[in-house]
C-alpha cells in the first residue's frame, strides 16, 4: 500500500555511495524537480553524524532547487548499510534531519537491482570495489549477504582481485608458487622493476593504499593476454558471480522462473569478455530461466523508483522518471 496518493506527495531518493552521492526530488507523477551530487558516505571512517552532515549539502541544495523545505517519502540507498541493524540504525538518523515524512533505508545494492527492472523482482550482483548480491520480490521478500568481507564469507571485488593477483604474482617471483605474467605486469603498472619493489612500495605506503585498486584492470588485461594464473583468478569471479545470484534466486523461490540477474559495478560492465562469457555460460547451466544483462543505469533512479513504489505511483510515474536518466 502507497504512503499517500495526493498529487503534491514527492521523493527525496538518495544514492550514497563510498565516493560519490547522488540527490534527486521527484514528484509522485515521477516529475523530477531536481537533483544535486555531493561526495562520499563513509560512516565507518567519519562517524554517522558528519556522513551525514556532509549528505546535507547536496540535499539541500536538491530540495532548495524543488521548491520544497521537506519531502513525503525518503528513499536512501547507502552504502555501509550492510546489516538490517545498521539500516534501522542510520533510518532513525536520517529520520532526525526532518527532511521527509517518512524514512526508508536499503543497502545500496538494492539501488542498482531496482533501477534495471520494471517492478521488484529480481537478482542483482554487484562488484565494484568490493562484491554484493540482493534481490527482491513484489511481496517484500528480499534476499541480501552480510558482504562485509572475509570475515562473512565473501571473495571478489576489485579489491579482492588486487589482493588474489598480488598474492600470486608474489609467489611467483621468490619460486613458491606458478609463473605468472602477473609478477611483471603488476609492478610495471606503477613503473617499478619487479614484485619485491612493488611490495616494498605498498608496504612502506610509498604509495597509497587505496591504490590497490588499479590493479584489478591490470589483472583482466593480463588474463585477455593468455596468462593462466590470471585467467584461473578471473574464472573463479565468474563462479563467484553465478553462486550469488544462484543462492539469492533459490532463497527466493525464483530458481525455475523466468526472472532477470542483473550486474552491476564498475567490475561486471567494465566489458571483461572473458568474465561475461563465464558468468554467462555458468548461470545458464545453474538458473536457465535467468535474463542475464548489465544495467548501466544511475543508481540514483533505483532509490527514485523504491520511493515511487512506496508512494504507490502509477507505472506512468515511473516510466517517465526512467526516462529522465535513462535518455541518452
Amino acid at each position: 500500500m502507497g504512503l499517500t496518493s495526493t498529487d503534491t506527495a514527492s521523493v527525496l531518493a538518495i544514492d550514497a555511495g563510498n565516493s560519490k552521492t547522488d540527490v534527486a526530488v521527484v514528484s509522485a507523477a515521477g516529475e523530477v524537480l531536481a537533483t544535486a551530487r555531493g561526495g562520499g558516505f563513509r560512516p565507518p571512517a567519519v562517524g554517522v553524524t558528519a556522513a551525514f552532515d556532509a549528505l546535507a549539502e547536496p540535499v539541500r541544495r536538491a530540495l532548495a532547487d524543488a521548491g520544497l523545505d521537506r519531502v513525503t517519502h525518503v528513499s536512501a540507498c547507502l552504502a555501509n548499510a550492510d546489516l538490517p541493524v545498521e539500516e534501522e540504525q542510520l533510518a532513525t538518523a536520517l529520520h532526525a534531519r526532518g527532511w521527509g515524512g517518512a524514512v526508508e533505508v536499503r543497502n545500496d545494492t538494492f539501488a542498482i537491482l531496482r533501477a534495471g527492472v520494471a517492478e521488484p523482482r529480481g537478482v542483482a550482483v554487484v562488484c565494484g570495489a568490493g562484491i554484493n548480491c540482493v534481490g527482491m520480490r513484489p511481496d517484500g521478500r528480499t534476499a541480501r549477504f552480510p558482504a562485509i568481507g572475509r570475515i562473512s564469507g565473501d571473495w571478489g571485488g576489485g579489491w579482492g582481485l588486487a589482493e588474489e593477483a598480488l598474492w600470486f604474482a608474489a609467489r611467483a617471483e621468490d619460486g613458491r608458487g606458478e609463473a605468472t605474467a602477473l609478477a611483471h605486469t603488476l609492478p610495471a603498472h606503477f613503473g617499478l622493476p619487479s614484485m619485491y619493489a612493488l611490495i616494498e612500495a605498498l608496504h612502506l605506503e610509498h604509495l597509497a593504499p587505496e591504490r590497490r585498486g588499479e590493479l584489478a584492470p591490470v589483472l583482466f588485461a593480463t588474463a585477455a593476454g593468455g596468462d593462466p594464473v590470471a585467467r584461473a583468478i578471473v574464472d573463479r569471479l565468474a563462479d563467484e558471480v553465478t553462486v550469488l545470484a544462484t543462492v539469492a534466486l533459490t532463497r527466493l523461490e525464483l530458481l525455475d522462473e523466468p526472472v532477470p540477474v542483473l550486474l552491476g559495478g564498475s567490475v561486471l560492465t567494465a566489458g571483461h569478455d572473458r568474465l561475461d562469457d563465464g558468468i554467462r555460460a555458468r548461470l545458464a547451466a545453474r538458473a536457465p530461466k535467468a535474463a542475464v544483462r548489465v544495467v548501466n543505469a544511475r543508481p540514483v533512479l533505483g532509490a527514485v523508483l523504491l520511493g515511487l513504489d512506496r508512494l504507490g505511483a502509477a507505472a506512468g510515474a515511473q516510466e517517465r522518471a526512467r526516462r529522465y536518466w535513462e535518455a541518452p
